[in-house]
C-alpha cells in the first residue's frame, strides 16, 4: 500500500450560524510542548511513583539498585524515542501505537496493538480510583474525623474526571500544569530534605554504579522502573492537537524522558541517602508507601507532610485525567477508522473532545468503582496494584512491538530520515526492550506479590494474546467484508472520508 510521506494536518471546526455538528476531527493547533509535557508527566504520577513504586521496588526485591535503574531504562526509552518521534514526523495521529504498528507491521498487527493498547490504557485508568479512594480517606479522618468508604471518595473523583474529558483538551492542560507542578515541588522539597540530613554511610553511591544490578532477582527491578515511565509514550496521542507537531511531539517526548529519570533516580537515590543504603529495603517493608512521609516528618514537620498527602491524591487524580484523555483519543482514532463503531469517531461540537471514547472511558470506570465495592475486593492490591501492574505490562508490550514497527517503516520508506534514526538508534532499543518484555514475564509474579507459578501471573499475560489474535480475526473479518474500511486502517484523519455505512 502506498502512503503519503507526512500526514497533512485534520479538518477543523465547519463555520456557520448554528451549533456545529459532531465532527471527524480533534481540534488543531491546541497545545504547545510544555501543554503536552503535563499531559505525559501527570500519567507517569511522579509523586505516586515515588511514594509506591520506589519503595515496592525496595522492599518487594530486596534490591538496593532503584536508581541506576530508572537511568538505565530511561536510557533505552530514550533510544527508542529516536527512532518514534521519527516516524511521528511523518503520521500525525491520536492513534499512536495502533498507527505506528499498522503502518510498519500491516493491519492486522495493528488492529491487534489497538486492542491490547485499548486494554492497558483503561486498565491503568481505573485502576488509579482504588489508590484515590484509599490515599484520600485517611485525610478525611485525619481533618473531619470521619472515614467515607473509599468507593465514595472514587466516585467524587470519577465525577470530576468524567466533566474534564467532556471539556477542551487545554482546559484539562491547564489544571494539570497546576497540579503537577505542586507534586514535583513537594518531591524535590522532600529529596532536599533527605540529602540534607545523610545517615551515618553518609552520600554513597553504590546504589548509583551500574554494579548494583548484576544481582539475583534483578529482572523484577527493572520491570518496576519501567512501570515508573508508563505515560512517557503518550506526546504522540496528542500530536493532531500539537502546534507544530513535528516540532511539539519531539521535543516533549525526550523532555518527558529526561524529566522522568532525573527526578525518579535523584528521589529513589535520596532516600538510600537519608536511611543509609543497607537500611533502606528493611524500612521500606516497614513503612511502605509511607516512607518518604516518614523520613520527610523527622525533618519538615507534620504541616509539610500533610500538604504533601494531599498532592499525592491530586498526583492520582492528575493521573486519572490524562490516562482518560489517553484512552478516549484511542476510541477517538479506532472510530474514525471504522475499526470501532462509527460514534466512537466523532467529537462534541464545542469543545472538539472524543465525546463517545470518553463516556465509554467513564462508564467503565463507574462500572469498576461499583463491582469493586459490592463484592468488597480489595482497591488497593486487587484493584491499584494488579491493575497497574497488568496496564504497565500491556504499554510494555506495546512499546517493543512498536520499536520493531518503527524498524519496518523506515526499511521501506526511508522518508529522508537518517540512518541513525532509521538504524543505529532503533535496533538496539528493540533489542533491550525485548529483554525487558522477556524479563516482565518472567517476573510477573513477582511484581502481583505472588508465589511463582501462580495462576494469576500467568492469567493477565494471557488477556493479551487473546486480545491481539481476536485483533487479527477481527482484521480479516474487515478484510473480508468491508474492504473500504479495512483500505482506511491505519490512515487517520483522511479515514474520515469513508462513508459511516462502509
Amino acid at each position: 500500500m502506498s502512503h503519503p510521506p507526512e500526514a497533512s494536518k485534520p479538518p477543523t471546526a465547519q463555520s456557520g450560524a448554528g451549533p456545529a455538528p459532531a465532527r471527524r476531527a480533534l481540534a488543531a493547533d491546541r497545545l504547545g510542548a510544555p501543554t503536552v509535557v503535563y499531559f505525559v508527566l501527570s500519567a507517569a504520577a511522579p509523586l505516586t511513583v515515588v511514594a509506591g513504586v520506589v519503595t515496592t521496588g525496595y522492599a518487594v526485591t530486596g534490591i538496593t539498585g532503584l536508581p541506576v535503574a530508572f537511568l538505565v531504562v530511561g536510557v533505552v526509552l530514550a533510544v527508542f524515542a529516536v527512532g518514534y518521534v521519527a516516524m511521528a514526523r511523518h503520521l500525525a495521529n491520536a492513534g499512536a501505537f495502533y498507527t505506528y504498528v499498522t503502518r510498519g507491521l500491516g493491519r492486522p498487527a495493528g488492529i491487534a496493538a489497538a486492542w491490547v493498547a485499548l486494554i492497558a490504557y483503561n486498565t491503568l485508568q481505573v485502576a488509579l480510583y482504588g489508590a484515590f479512594g484509599v490515599a484520600s480517606a485517611p485525610l478525611f479522618e485525619r481533618w473531619l474525623g470521619v472515614t467515607p468508604a473509599w468507593w465514595a471518595l472514587s466516585l467524587l473523583a470519577w465525577a470530576l474526571v468524567a466533566a474534564l474529558g467532556l471539556m477542551r483538551v487545554d482546559v484539562n492542560g491547564r489544571l494539570l500544569a497546576v497540579l503537577l507542578t505542586a507534586e514535583v515541588a513537594v518531591i524535590l522539597l522532600f529529596d532536599l530534605a533527605d540529602l540534607a540530613n545523610p545517615a551515618a554511610a553518609g552520600y554513597a553511591t553504590a546504589t548509583l554504579s551500574p554494579a548494583a544490578l548484576f544481582v539475583p532477582g534483578v529482572g523484577a527491578l527493572l520491570v518496576l522502573a519501567t512501570l515508573g515511565f508508563v505515560g512517557f509514550e503518550s506526546s504522540v496521542v496528542f500530536s493532531e492537537e500539537s502546534r507544530e507537531p513535528r516540532r511539539t511531539v519531539p521535543l516533549a517526548t525526550y523532555a518527558s524522558v529526561a524529566i522522568i529519570a532525573l527526578v525518579y533516580a535523584l528521589s529513589s537515590w535520596a532516600m538510600t541517602v537519608a536511611t543509609g543504603p543497607d537500611a533502606i529495603v528493611a524500612i521500606a517493608r516497614r513503612d511502605q508507601a509511607d516512607t518518604i512521609f516518614v523520613l520527610a516528618e523527622a525533618h519538615l514537620g507534620s504541616v509539610v507532610v500533610d500538604i504533601a498527602r494531599v498532592l499525592f491524591t491530586t498526583s492520582v487524580l492528575a493521573a486519572m485525567i490524562s490516562f482518560h484523555n489517553t484512552t478516549a483519543r484511542y476510541f477517538f482514532a479506532l472510530g474514525r477508522e471504522r475499526v470501532l463503531p462509527a460514534v466512537f469517531g466523532r467529537t462534541r461540537a464545542r469543545s472538539s473532545a472524543p465525546q463517545a471514547g470518553s463516556i465509554a472511558q467513564s462508564v467503565l470506570g463507574l462500572a469498576t468503582i461499583l463491582l469493586y465495592a459490592l463484592l468488597g475486593l480489595d482497591p488497593l492490591v486487587q484493584l491499584f496494584f494488579y491493575g497497574g501492574s497488568f496496564g504497565g505490562l500491556g504499554v510494555l508490550l506495546m512499546i517493543f512491538v512498536t520499536s520493531v514497527a518503527v524498524i519496518a517503516f523506515f526499511a521501506r520508506r526511508p522518508s529522508g530520515e537518517t540512518l541513525g534514526r532509521r538504524v543505529i538508534a532503533p535496533v538496539p532499543a528493540a533489542i533491550a526492550l525485548a529483554v525487558m518484555v522477556w524479563l516482565a514475564l518472567d517476573n510477573f509474579w513477582a511484581l502481583l506479590g505472588v508465589p511463582q507459578g501462580d495462576l494469576l501471573a500467568w492469567v493477565l499475560p494471557a488477556v493479551y494474546a487473546v486480545a491481539a489474535v481476536l485483533g487479527v480475526v477481527w482484521a480479516f473479518v474487515l478484510r473480508a467484508g468491508r474492504p473500504a474500511v479495512y483500505a482506511a486502517v491505519g490512515m487517520g484523519a483522511t479515514a474520515a472520508a469513508v462513508p459511516d455505512g462502509a
